[in-house]
């Protein structure tokens, strides 16, 4: 766990995770050294224990902050006393945001479960299940309510959760479409698997509009 420390080690802390995430997604957990990671940052290899006593430790501390963050950030998100459609396409738009802004720190997090321990495993977990009940339960409203048409609440979800997360692997900004433009499109399809065609035909309509307008 990271100690507290004053704004010098700060910074340092903040360029530790920073180039951590970098370096594990590029390379993976195990090929990277505390070592290497000290070269990266520009410290000595010792000075990093300070903040992280074991390597573990470091990669615990990305994972359970990127869903501190996530969390956060939806609970931000989300509308107030919105209707099931519009809570489904604010979590869809959050989720894709956060997760393309946080490519380095997504892909360590999809990827490195296995090499935490049993009991940082999980702590993790519970996170991400408290995250994708929220999600399961916007989708039973709108079942409840006649907005969507679901037969499996909790496949459905799993796979609203892997469609969404997967842009960051092919989406690059510098290409033909930009990420407002795709979370257009996500939403659309997201919509489409939830079987709200029928009843949110206005809404596709309206979405189909704003892409060819651009």
């Amino acid at each position: 766990m990271a100690r507290t420390v004053g704004s010098d080690g700060e910074k340092t802390l903040a360029s530790i995770r920073e180039a951590a995430a970098t370096l594990i997604a590029r390379y993976g957990y195990e090929a990277v050294s505390m070592r290497q990671l000290a070269a990266e940052v520009g410290v000595q290899a010792a000075a990093l224990y300070r903040y992280f006593p074991t390597k573990e430790d470091l990669l615990f501390t990305l994972m359970r902050e990127h869903m501190d963050g996530l969390i956060a950030s939806w609970e931000a998100a989300r509308p107030d006393d919105g209707a099931a459609p519009e809570e489904l396409s604010a979590f869809v738009a959050n989720h894709i945001g956060f997760h393309v802004a946080r490519r380095h720190s997504t892909h360590v997090s999809n990827m490195e479960l296995r090499s935490l321990s049993r009991d940082n495993l999980t702590q993790i977990l519970r996170l991400r299940a408290a995250y994708e009940k929220d999600l399961r339960r916007i989708l039973r409203d709108g079942v409840d309510n006649g907005s969507f048409q679901i037969d499996d609440v909790a496949l459905t979800a799993m796979a609203i959760i892997q469609m969404v997360t997967g842009v960051i692997v092919w989406f690059r900004p510098d290409e033909r479409l930009s990420v407002e433009e795709v979370t257009r499109n996500y939403l659309i399809m997201t919509m489409r698997l939830v079987g709200a065609k029928d009843i949110r035909e206005d809404y596709h309509v309206r979405q189909r509009a704003e892409l060819r307008a651009g």
